[in-house]
């Protein structure tokens, strides 16, 4: 199986971007643990897509 590089973070960052933003609409989790989860799963859509535009074949 072939797998590019950089796709697994990015799969990975969507999933926890969106568990960030369900959990922003449950009024019993702090706002400051779903925005730090959000973050956490950006930055790793981020860095999965540069590396998806840098390994290009």
């Amino acid at each position: 199986m072939n797998v590019r590089e950089g796709l697994i973070p990015t799969v990975l960052g969507t999933a926890v971007t969106a568990t960030g933003f369900a959990l922003k609409q449950n009024r019993n989790v702090s706002p400051m643990l779903s925005n730090t989860i959000v973050g956490f799963g950006l930055a790793h859509v981020v860095l999965g897509t540069i590396d998806l535009v840098e390994h290009r074949r």
